[in-house]
C-alpha cells in the first residue's frame, strides 16, 4: 500500500514529535557483544552531559518511483540544545572539519566569537537554508531577541539524495520547530530518525547515533557526550572493535529492488564513497573556545577507527561545546572564567575518542534496512553475522 504524502507525513509526525521520548532500540552496540573502551555515563548517550536535551523530526512518506515534489520522502531534522530548549545562555564551543565538502552554517561566527548561541541542527543538504530560517523565527517566536536583533543559527547537514526525493523539499519550518520543541534529555533515539532518516553509513543503513564517556575523579569526573549523523564510508574500510567487518560482509549492498545481491543492480548514486558525518560533541568540562577545537579535532580519530577515509567528497565537520562557564558572554565588563589546564586535557581527547567511535556503531546497531526512492533499498548491519565476525576474531564479549 502506498500512502500519500501528506498522510504519511502525519503519521510520521505522531511516532516522531515525541523525539527521544521515542522507545530505544531492543539491541545496542554494547547488547551484541562489541567491546568499547571506557567508561559511560548512565545512559551512554550526549545527553549523560547535564543540561543537553535533543529532538528529532521524522518525515516518511510514499514508496516505489521517485517523483520529484511528491517522494518518496525520507528525511528529518535533528535538534541539540547545550543547555536544553528553555535556555538562552550561550556556551564556549570550538569546530573543525576534517573534510570540507559539506555546510555546517554558522561556524565563521563560533570561530570568531568563541560563542555557540543555541541549537545544533541537522538535516539533509537541500533542507539546511529553510531549517537555519525556522531556527531564527523559533528564537523570535520564543521572545528572545529583545537585546539582539540578529542570529546566525549552527545547521548541518549529511547528503540523502539515494533513498529520499532531497530535491522535493519535504522539510518545513513547522518540522525544524518540531525538533525543537519536543527536544528533552534522557535516552535519545538512535538510527533512521530525525536528520538520520534517510542516511547510508559505510553502504549499511545509517542515521544517528550518541554515546558517552565518564572520566575518573582523578581525571576531574567530567562527561564527555557525542552526537553523530553518520552517512560516510564505503564498505570494504570498515572496521569494528578492529576487526575488518567491510571485508567479511561483502553483499547486502545497496541495491534496487527485486535485490539478488548481484553487484549489477548497485544504484550509482550512492556506489561510491560519496558520504558525509556530522559530529556534535559536548562536555560538562570547564573548556575555552581553543581547547574545544582541539577536542572537535578528536572526533576524527573516532572516525578513523572504523575507517573512515575523509574522501575527497565527503563532508566531515564537527563542534564541540562546553556547558561550564554560565554567563561568560554577559557585558559585565570582566568575564571570570575557568579552564582545564592544557596538562589535563588528554583524557578528554581520549573520551571524545572513544565516545565518537561506539556513536557511530549505534547509530549502524539502531538503523533497520530501508526501501525508499525509485526501490532503493539499503540493508541494516545484520546484529547475528557481526557477532559471528567478532567471535571468529576473539574479539566477542560474554
Amino acid at each position: 500500500m502506498k500512502l500519500t504524502p501528506p498522510v504519511a507525513l502525519i503519521l510520521a509526525g505522531l511516532v516522531a514529535a515525541s523525539g527521544v521520548a521515542l522507545a530505544q532500540k531492543p539491541e545496542r552496540a554494547r547488547d551484541l557483544g562489541i567491546p568499547f573502551e571506557g567508561t559511560p555515563g548512565p545512559l551512554d548517550a550526549i545527553t549523560d552531559v547535564l543540561g543537553v536535551e535533543v529532538g528529532h523530526r521524522t518525515l516518511i512518506a510514499g514508496s516505489g518511483k521517485l517523483v520529484v515534489g511528491s517522494g518518496p520522502v525520507r528525511t528529518g531534522v535533528t535538534a541539540v540544545f547545550p543547555r536544553g530548549k528553555n535556555g538562552d545562555d550561550p556556551v564556549f564551543a570550538g569546530w573543525f572539519t576534517m573534510n570540507g565538502n559539506g555546510e555546517m552554517t554558522g561556524t565563521t561566527w563560533v570561530e570568531e566569537s568563541g560563542f555557540l548561541w543555541g541549537p545544533v541542527m541537522i538535516t539533509n543538504t537541500h533542507s539546511v537554508g529553510v531549517v537555519r530560517d525556522a531556527v531564527i523565527e523559533w528564537v523570535v517566536r520564543q521572545g528572545r531577541m529583545q537585546n539582539d536583533e540578529w542570529s546566525l543559527p549552527v545547521v548541518a547537514e549529511t547528503w540523502d539524495g539515494g533513498l529520499n526525493d532531497i530535491n522535493g523539499f519535504h522539510v518545513t519550518k513547522q518540522d525544524a520547530w518540531a525538533a525543537m520543541d519536543s527536544a528533552r534529555g534522557g535516552a535519545v533515539a538512535e538510527g533512521s530518525v530525525g536528520g538520520g532518516t534517510g542516511m547510508v553509513c559505510n553502504r549499511f543503513k545509517g542515521g544517528i547515533g550518541t554515546a558517552s564517556r565518564r572520566l575518573g575523579t582523578g581525571d576531574g569526573g567530567y562527561t564527555v557526550g557525542v552526537l553523530v549523523q553518520c552517512n560516510y564510508g564505503a564498505r570494504a574500510p570498515l572496521r569494528i572493535a578492529g576487526v575488518p567487518v567491510g571485508r567479511e560482509i561483502t553483499d547486502l549492498m545497496p541495491c534496487r529492488e527485486p535485490c539478488s545481491g548481484a553487484r549489477s543492480q548497485a544504484d550509482p548514486r550512492i556506489a561510491q564513497d560519496l558520504g558525509s558525518i556530522i559530529i556534535v560533541v559536548a562536555t560538562d568540562a570547564p573548556l575555552l573556545p581553543h581547547q574545544l577545537k582541539r577536542i572537535a579535532k578528536r572526533a576524527a580519530l573516532g572516525v578513523g577507527r572504523l575507517g573512515g577515509l575523509a574522501a575527497n567528497s565527503s563532508g566531515d565537520i564537527f563542534i564541540a561545546f562546553s556547558t561550564a562557564n554560565r554567563g561568560a558572554s554577559r557585558d559585565s565588563g570582566l568575564a571570570r572564567v575557568s579552564m582545564v589546564s592544557n596538562e589535563q586535557i588528554t583524557p578528554l581527547f581520549e573520551a571524545t575518542v572513544q565516545a565518537t567511535e561506539e556513536a557511530i556503531v549505534n547509530a549502524m546497531v539502531a538503523a533497520r534496512t530501508m526501501t525508499g526512492a525509485d526501490d532503493l533499498t539499503v540493508y541494516a548491519l545484520p546484529h547475528d553475522r557481526l557477532r559471528d565476525i567478532l567471535k571468529k576474531y576473539n574479539r566477542l564479549n560474554p
